[in-house]
């Protein structure tokens, strides 16, 4: 319960939380990856295999969310660079 806590902290500040994005990509991944190991050594079945999948999508979309906050930085710096060599 307490990583969904923070998935709703990153979520109301991407921006700000950035660089929470990475243990929640480990979090996420880390659980798909057991699951799978689970599931080649015939421990669990299919169907829970399949519960797995919007944790696996979660990750996706926060390696997606970091990649677009990271150039969105990359960007207001540049910018930020810009306008003082204007001044």
């Amino acid at each position: 319960m307490a990583w969904q806590f923070a998935f709703l902290v990153i979520g109301s500040n991407p921006a700000r939380y950035r660089l929470m994005m990475i243990p929640s990509m480990v979090e996420k991944f880390a659980y798909v990856l057991t699951m799978g190991v689970l599931y080649i050594q015939g421990r669990i079945g299919v169907t829970d295999v399949l519960v797995i999948s919007p944790d696996l999508l979660w990750g996706v979309l926060f390696v997606t969310a970091f990649a677009k906050m990271s150039a969105l930085a990359g960007r207001q710096v540049v910018g930020a660079e810009r306008a003082g060599i204007e001044s």
